[in-house]
């Protein structure tokens, strides 16, 4: 490690966490925004990766699997659920594209630093629907981005129930059942 590299480490930090890009196809209608992937989901690279978390199941039971060669969504390869997204017209991203944060609560997250949502969405100029993964999600997009960041005045937001096995206070029937009825309202289903 040159003296250089030694230095970024450090000013790093050892609980630096950075996002994935997004997950959208070019006819996005909504997108679905956690506030930063899990511990477990960066050792895996991919979203919701927590066997617990209840994204998968919940997204699969709302809007159906038939397309998928499981019977599950939670148990799809990586293709399969892009693929599933982009057939619902979903895109999927988190609020925040790096922070500070020892393990994986959103309480514990500092040094936020947003995504560049003025970008995806002119990317994706068909979103309409911004569907926050969480009460955090939702106050940090707020204090992040709408603070910072001009976008489009037609859009809409729905703060759901986290689907984080952190998120205790509600059985895994009630998350789904407010995620299924926000899914069904914005997509028309």
């Amino acid at each position: 490690m040159t003296g250089e590299d030694k230095a970024d480490a450090e000013s790093v930090g050892a609980n630096y966490c950075q996002g994935f890009a997004p997950i959208r196809s070019g006819s996005d209608r909504l997108l679905i925004l956690g506030t930063m992937p899990s511990v477990r989901s960066l050792a895996e690279a991919f979203y919701y990766a927590h066997p617990r978390n209840a994204f998968w199941p919940i997204l699969g039971q709302c809007l159906g699997q038939a397309d998928l060669l499981r019977a599950d969504l939670a148990q799809a390869s990586v293709p399969e659920k892009i693929r599933f997204l982009n057939a619902h017209h979903m895109a999927l991203w988190d609020v925040l594209a790096a922070c500070e944060r020892p393990g994986s609560l959103d309480s514990a997250i500092t040094a936020a630093e947003p995504n560049d949502f003025e970008t995806l969405l002119a990317a994706e100029p068909g979103i309409r629907h911004i569907l926050f993964n969480g009460r955090k999600a939702e106050q940090l997009f707020r204090r992040q981005v709408l603070a910072q960041q001009t976008l489009p005045s037609c859009l809409t937001y729905h703060a759901l129930p986290s689907t984080s096995p952190a998120n205790a206070r509600l059985p895994f029937e009630k998350k789904r059942d407010f995620w299924c009825q926000t899914l069904t309202k914005v997509l028309g289903k």
